[in-house]
């Protein structure tokens, strides 16, 4: 039975994706309310925030993880020619892991002779714990761009949603928007540390506090410029 694992690749891309557009969408239309009482505008605003970011962080997504995978690479084919050219100070170096490893030095030069005849096993050891690179696949890149796309999408709909329901009234919609979106970035944090480590309450309200906070720039912003007119 194959045990599995969680992948935090996909957990991040999640936070990142949902985080972001949920911050940034909510500072948006919290300032444009502000500036403007007219829920069109609000919506338009909020929807062109919306697929803005969503398209910006996918593609973010993308050509960061293509930009790891073109280094992986690089340097992959950089550490086979030392392999090949200069394998007396390549093996030293495999001997410094296994002492780090703590290996004693009676150990160290058969474990090592063991790895330098196998290519596969040195060259990959040397990538992980030489270089600390890990192999980046393209679909992984693509992959990456769509849940950070589509997560940034969802987490951008949670502060527009409350304004549609009280189009009517904007100032309960601005508070019913807030609160609803610190309960889910509340949420996030929270599902974040019980994926990982550490406490799920305090990783919650860390993540509530420092994204409401960042919103309110928004929204503090055009309530200076405006004066409070559009309230």
């Amino acid at each position: 039975m194959v045990e599995a694992h969680k992948q935090p690749g996909i957990l991040s891309d999640f936070i990142l994706g949902s985080q972001d557009g949920l911050v940034n969408v909510l500072g948006v239309i919290l300032g444009v309310a502000i500036a403007s009482n007219d829920f069109k505008i609000i919506l338009a605003g909020g929807l062109a925030a919306t697929f803005a970011e969503s398209i910006s962080m996918a593609a973010v997504a993308y050509t960061s993880t293509m930009a790891r995978r073109d280094h992986y690479l690089a340097e992959f084919e950089r550490e086979k020619r030392e392999m090949r050219d200069v394998p007396a100070q390549e093996e030293e170096e495999i001997r410094e892991i296994l002492r780090k490893w703590g290996f004693d030095s009676g150990e160290v030069e058969e474990v090592k002779n063991h790895i330098v005849a196998n290519e596969k096993a040195w060259l990959e050891i040397m990538m992980s714990n030489e270089l600390n690179l890990a192999p980046v696949a393209a679909e992984q890149a693509r992959k990456s761009a769509l849940l950070v796309g589509t997560s940034a999408i969802i987490g951008s709909l949670v502060p527009l949603v409350p304004f549609v329901l009280l189009q009517h009234d904007i100032p309960w919609a601005i508070i019913t928007a807030l609160i609803v979106s610190a309960v889910m970035l509340f949420l996030i944090g929270w599902y974040k540390s019980k994926m990982t480590i550490g406490r799920p309450y305090k990783s919650g309200l860390q993540m509530a506090i420092i994204g409401t906070a960042s919103a309110l720039a928004g929204f503090l912003i055009a309530l200076v410029v405006s004066g409070g007119q559009g309230l």
